[in-house]
């Protein structure tokens, strides 16, 4: 079951792009933090996605809010599509899918492939929005009004 709207951050540990550990408590009570979930490094819609929030970095970070990408690709992966596409956020590895199954973040096309799904955290983390699409294109823009209107 996906996480609702008014639920709090999952507590989870992961490891990021540089092999150093992730708490998801790091941020709770600090940030807004936008967390999303896509399918695999270097393919299409998911580069493509990750440098649409990489573009518009400067925009979450000047509201306050941490981006953080997640997929089951390892760490290393994680490092060389961060360092291939310059992304400025974290990305963390989850392998075993244990942070995807937390969220609730359901397969697509018949499960075949790994849902993509953006969360919005308020700074006390509380899920404030939730948006599921496989196109990648709306999520920054969706996200970005959602965090504007927590100002």
């Amino acid at each position: 079951m996906s996480l609702e709207i008014g639920a709090t951050l999952p507590e989870f540990t992961l490891k990021d792009q540089n092999g150093a550990i992730f708490k998801s408590s790091s941020v709770k009570g600090k940030n807004s933090v936008v967390i999303y979930f896509y399918p695999k490094n270097f393919t299409p819609g998911c580069t493509k996605e990750a440098c649409s929030f990489r573009d518009a970095y400067e925009d979450f970070t000047e509201i306050g809010a941490k981006v953080i990408g997640i997929s089951s690709d390892s760490e290393e992966s994680h490092q060389k599509f961060a360092d291939k596409y310059r992304l400025p956020f974290t990305l963390l590895a989850d392998g075993e899918k244990e942070v995807r199954k937390q969220f609730g973040v359901k397969g697509s096309f018949l499960g075949l492939l790994p849902g993509r799904e953006t969360f919005v955290f308020d700074k006390q983390g509380k899920l404030v929005y939730k948006f599921e699409s496989l196109n990648a294109t709306p999520h920054i823009e969706k996200t970005l009004e959602n965090l504007k209107e927590l100002q």
